[in-house]
């Protein structure tokens, strides 16, 4: 069934509002407090914005929707310096606050695994956007996923480079980190369910000043496409430049990164005719069309999955706390993983037990600048 903008809206409405009675017994001027580890300074700063923006901004909409257990929310943000130790002394300043009921976490899953240990020793809900694919299978219940992770990144790149694009000789580029790591091999294995051996797997240390050696090495290489896994949008920047600098024009499909609005305002014409995977298009459903609406009327500016994940994640953790009227982190966590059918700004939400919301991705375009959604490819796994 297809949700139009108003049945978005009221659907929003419908699943946050408490209980009438829930909501009479809430203390009068309370409030329900969510702690975000961010990056409000550091290489990320530019995207750690919108990752607040998004975030405040489903604060607002839970607030005008009658709160949770009839209480209003409030944000409360911590600087992680777009870091390791960064974020694990963010998490620790949040985490001794003991009314602070649930976090949001990092898109970066390297900072998530710097966490993870501290989650699962407080046992609150933690709400993240890294992708590596392993840190829903750490043992820990305290995280939630609240965009696909690169098992189905890889798969989706793999499967429109060589089946939508003809290409066979794969250059793959990836960070060094959690992240990059994983993702790299979540595309070697993805090609090579398809008979292919990448002519080159080359891996880069994030915020590289220069990429010169590693774009001659893929054009040396033979590569006739390129699929791409870049932690960091300043990173991306400097590497689309070098590499349209010297010559290297060849189809190129990356992770989300490739689409983030930071990257695109880092890049330009360098990122012009490239494909990407993206968890959030802002085309590809009713639900993220009326999250691109609000937020551009919110921050007069498009919003990316650098948004969307925090916005949803806040939208979702409200939802859980009213169905499961309580804020118990042991009550919270089944809401969540009950949560089926739930439509997001990033998409369809159906939890499964390890705590990844989403299942698929979006293929998009850039299109001189402009990101047009192609198709949606959910996994079938």
């Amino acid at each position: 069934m297809k949700l139009t903008r108003r049945d978005f809206s009221a659907v929003l409405a419908a699943g946050l509002a408490a209980p009438a009675f829930v909501r009479s017994a809430g203390a009068q001027g309370a409030t329900i407090k969510i702690g975000m580890c961010a990056p409000v300074t550091g290489p990320a700063a530019e995207s750690g914005k919108y990752a607040v923006g998004g975030a405040k901004l489903a604060v607002e909409q839970v607030n005008k929707a009658g709160g949770v257990l009839g209480k209003q929310i409030e944000l409360i943000v911590e600087d992680d310096q777009t870091t390791n130790p960064g974020i694990v002394l963010a998490f620790s300043k949040l985490a001794a606050q003991p009314d602070i009921v649930a976090f949001l976490g990092s898109i970066r899953s390297t900072q998530v695994h710097a966490m993870a240990p501290d989650v699962l020793k407080l046992g609150k809900p933690v709400m993240f956007g890294g992708t590596d694919p392993n840190l829903t299978k750490l043992g820990n219940p305290w995280l939630f996923r609240f965009r696909p992770n690169d098992s189905y990144s890889g798969k989706v790149i793999a499967d429109y480079g060589v089946n939508t694009l003809g290409k066979k000789k794969w250059a793959v580029l990836h960070s060094t980190d959690a992240f990059g790591t994983a993702g790299g091999k979540a595309l070697t294995e993805g090609l090579s369910k398809l008979g292919i051996t990448p002519v080159i797997d080359q891996g880069y240390a994030n915020q590289s000043q220069d990429f010169t050696p590693v774009v001659l090495a893929i054009k040396q290489s033979g590569a006739d496409v390129l699929g791409s896994y870049f932690t960091f949008e300043n990173d991306l920047g400097i590497f689309a430049r070098q590499l349209r600098q010297l010559g290297v024009n060849i189809p190129w499909v990356g992770s989300p990164s490739i689409v983030n609005i930071t990257a695109l305002k880092l890049a330009g014409s360098a990122l012009y005719g490239t494909y990407g995977v993206a968890d959030y298009a802002e085309d590809s459903s009713e639900g993220s069309k009326a999250f691109g609406k609000l937020y551009r009327d919110a921050f007069k500016v498009a919003p990316d999955n650098q948004s969307s994940w925090p916005y949803d994640a806040v939208i979702v953790l409200a939802k859980a706390m009213n169905t499961a009227k309580s804020t118990d982190p042991a009550k919270v966590r089944e809401a969540i993983l009950a949560i089926r059918g739930h439509a997001g700004a990033e998409g369809e939400y159906n939890f499964d037990k390890n705590g990844d919301g989403l299942h698929g991705y979006n293929i998009v375009k850039n299109e001189k600048g402009t990101i047009v959604f192609d198709k949606h490819i959910e996994s079938k796994d």
